[in-house]
């Protein structure tokens, strides 16, 4: 038997597996779109935690040096 055959072989029996049980499990878009999410919320927080904290931190009064 030719390399070739045992690989023609071997492809149509996996795919032929493959095909008998089709529940494979989720798609992975999904769960990218659900982790897209998660970064931009990530991120929006974060943006606001450094907001306040600058604005926080300029409504400090300045040392002054006394007279």
């Amino acid at each position: 038997m030719s390399v070739i055959t045992r690989l023609h072989v071997a492809l149509t029996t996996r795919l032929a597996e493959l095909r008998e049980n089709g529940e494979r499990g989720d798609s992975p878009v999904p769960t990218a779109v659900i982790i897209f999410g998660l970064v931009a919320v990530a991120m929006a927080v974060t943006a606001a935690a450094l907001g306040a904290a600058n604005d926080w931190m300029k409504n400090i009064p300045t040392h002054q040096a006394p007279k």
